[in-house]
């Protein structure tokens, strides 16, 4: 079988710079267009101008000082890299597209690629889906970037477990003495994952309980509050736990509109403020209609106060539980006041030391993989860090449920004794709002 030739858009490198190195035996082409567009992103502090940096290093490193027709091999047993010129435009491409862009030269070197290599199958490889259709309706085949993607988003992981029919012997010790209870005495669980929570059932009798990996047991989880924020069903009492863990530095917290992801991360921070020397929400900007920021009218503070806003009201609503003279809600705004809490943009964090803190990332399902790596990898001594998202509900253009940072993190980190997670499914935020998730 012959070798394929893949050709790669910009949007792919711009996902990840080390994405030629994910093709194994075949051939790897850049278009020239891809290298112009990559020039562009070169400066800047964005995650996808340090992709386009690293990208244009390991370009270099690998074609040394001549880069011939056939390309240079990327490595021993994989195929060779080139960098395509395109002279001219195919008529038939030409005549197909009004306008010369970008897309259409990257189009335009494939089409042509296909045409000099009738045996070989060329594969235009863009996260861009509109590109795709494109290159499919003029004959070529077209795929996302799948190297990082994972396999089954339905069966991804959900941190819970419903368990019918355990015995009265195996249920029983949940409710004796502290309520741990080693993993031998409950048989009908097969398989546990640490940190997973379970809800097991005996009749009407039930419990809820975590598996603890370190001591082979399972601690019974008891429904605690968190700065006047009770949780209202059984996985929001599981999350609530996870979060107050002081022995878990990693917990991602999903689920739709509704059901009390960022509240009860939010509560949890302020809940256990006096072991961390700051508390830090931070949420990614994604421009709504792709308008950059610069669009909107007023200063950087106006223009910022939009994005910022969910994470303001979350804040309300845990104020709101006292009153305005209740000592509690007086302290947040004595946090806000001497910055021991701070709401600031994802991109604002970049270069600071992340020691001691509890950071909240909202809206996670929005960033790559590589930013998701790149913030937990920043976290020092004493950091817990708490991811939340929407799986269902990405606004970034070229992710989806599959291929997002959070989705990438959880398939990754499940297992992990100081890592949990846990899917909320039941709305909370009112029945109106249960019933439009539901119906709309």
């Amino acid at each position: 079988m012959h070798h394929k030739i893949f050709v790669l858009d910009t949007n792919v490198i711009l996902h990840d710079a080390r994405c030629i190195d994910h093709f194994d035996e075949h051939d790897v082409v850049i278009p020239i267009t891809v290298l112009e567009e990559i020039d562009k992103f070169k400066r800047g502090n964005e995650d996808i101008h340090f992709q386009a940096r690293r990208f244009m290093r390991h370009l270099d490193e690998l074609t040394d000082s001549v880069l011939d027709v056939e390309g240079v091999p990327r490595g021993e047993g994989l195929g060779n890299l080139r960098i395509v010129l395109t002279p001219h435009i195919d008529s038939h491409i030409e005549s197909a597209f009004i306008s010369d862009v970008p897309d259409h030269r990257i189009l335009n070197t494939a089409y042509l690629l296909q045409q000099e290599h009738p045996q070989q199958k060329v594969v235009l490889v863009s996260k861009d889906i509109n590109l795709r259709m494109k290159a499919k309706s003029v004959g070529l085949v077209a795929e996302d970037y799948e190297a990082d993607k994972i396999r089954d988003f339905e069966g991804l992981y959900t941190g819970k477990r419903l368990i019918e029919g355990i015995t009265t012997e195996e249920i029983e010790p949940f409710f004796d003495g502290i309520g741990l209870v080693e993993k031998d005495l409950v048989k009908s669980v097969e398989a546990p994952i640490a940190n997973e929570n379970f809800i097991l059932r005996n009749g009407s009798k039930s419990a809820l309980a975590t598996y603890l990996s370190d001591e082979r047991s399972y601690r019974r989880v008891n429904k605690v509050s968190a700065y006047g924020i009770q949780p209202r069903n059984a996985e929001q009492t599981f999350a609530l736990r996870a979060l107050l863990d002081p022995n878990l530095n990693l917990v991602t917290v999903t689920g739709k509109a509704g059901t009390g992801k960022t509240l009860l991360a939010l509560a949890a921070a302020l809940e256990t403020k006096p072991k961390y020397r700051q508390i830090m929400l931070a949420r990614p900007i994604v421009p709504l209609s792709n308008q950059d920021l610069g669009f909107l009218p007023g200063d950087i503070q106006a223009k910022l106060d939009p994005y910022m806003q969910p994470l303001f009201d979350n804040l309300n609503v845990i104020r709101h539980q006292f009153g305005r003279n209740e000592q509690n809600a007086t302290r947040i705004e004595e946090m806000l006041e001497e910055e021991q809490l701070v709401i600031t943009p994802l991109s604002y964090i970049r270069g600071r030391s992340l020691q001691k803190m509890f950071f909240i990332i909202d809206e996670a399902q929005n960033l790559t993989p590589h930013e998701v790596k790149t913030i937990i990898t920043r976290a020092g001594e004493g950091t817990k860090i708490v991811l939340t998202g929407d799986l269902n509900q990405i606004d970034q253009p070229y992710l989806d449920s599959m291929s997002n940072g959070l989705s990438h993190l959880i398939n990754r980190m499940t297992g992990q004794s100081i890592y949990a997670h846990v899917t909320l499914e039941k709305g909370e935020r009112s029945p109106l709002a249960d019933l439009a998730s539901e119906l709309l």
